[in-house]
């Protein structure tokens, strides 16, 4: 999964440091940021501060890895220079990208999801006033009324149902084209397994049972911590597809499966899992 970049060590506590020239910085406009793809190597290469010519440029610590410092630019308008070879992609476009190892994208989608909180949470929700950086720890505060905001992560739940031999394939009617599992946010006063359970029902009109959780994953482009769960059809298999958010749901057996085109989702795997009958 995209998380998966042992040996490499992904290290997010916070500092609050600053930039040097070498190291790693990211610069997002409008969900998109710059990155150069070298298709010979099949890897991403990441822009360094010295790449950035703007005097009064700062930048804000995020994580590192592997002992690599990785900075974000924001608030800032940024003439881009020096980086003739470097383009804006979306973190959806990088994902369907052949890699050789997913450190870069990994870091791209951690970036991301920081990113987002930050251009999301620009004034006190509460009072009005702007938001200021914390220096102690990684939040927002308000220095009229003293409210902290902290990165923002919801939790959601993919769903492999099992029914026998077979299990429940669907895919949206909008955004990801290729074949996915039942999943879902967690609503307000609910347990992850109540989510399972609702969910399935809403989306394909399904009781189930025998709910076992499997594996979590983070999920930048929703700001999502995602839970995978299987559990088995109870009674009734008669799928009643909700039109409005899939186009097709169906029992598919493990011969069946169509996995998606790259390794890096939680959904992916658990197809995978069930496929090659390491799941029943």
């Amino acid at each position: 999964m995209i998380q998966d970049i042992a040996p490499s060590v992904f290290d997010n506590h916070f500092e609050n440091i600053s930039v040097s020239d070498d190291d790693i910085v990211f610069d997002f406009w409008d969900d998109k940021v710059y990155v150069c793809y070298d298709s010979k190597e099949q890897r991403l290469i990441l822009p360094t501060f010295k790449d950035f010519s703007y005097p009064k440029l700062s930048a804000t610590y995020l994580f590192s890895i592997d002992n690599k410092k990785y900075f974000l630019i924001k608030d800032e308008i940024v003439p881009f220079a020096n980086l003739p070879n470097y383009s804006l992609l979306t973190p959806r476009q990088l994902r369907d990208m052949p890699l050789a190892s997913n450190v870069e994208l990994f870091a791209v989608f951690s970036a991301y999801h920081i990113w987002k909180w930050y251009d999301d949470n620009k004034f006190c929700g509460r009072c009005g006033h702007e938001l200021k950086l914390d220096t102690v720890e990684r939040a927002l505060f308000c220095p009229e009324c003293q409210t902290k905001i902290y990165p923002r992560i919801n939790p959601a739940v993919i769903i492999g149902i099992i029914n026998g031999d077979k299990i429940l394939i669907t895919k949206y009617r909008r955004g990801y084209a290729h074949s996915a599992l039942v999943a879902g946010f967690t609503e307000f006063g609910e347990t992850l397994e109540q989510t399972v359970e609702r969910e399935v029902m809403e989306e394909v009109g399904l009781k189930v049972k025998n709910i076992r959780y499997y594996k979590s994953q983070p999920w930048a482009l929703a700001q999502d911590i995602l839970a995978g769960f299987f559990c088995e059809v109870d009674g009734d298999d008669t799928i009643r597809m909700d039109e409005g958010e899939l186009k097709y749901a169906e029992w598919v057996s493990r011969s069946e499966i169509e996995l998606q085109p790259s390794d890096y989702s939680l959904t992916n795997e658990m197809m995978r899992m069930f496929r090659d009958g390491k799941i029943s």
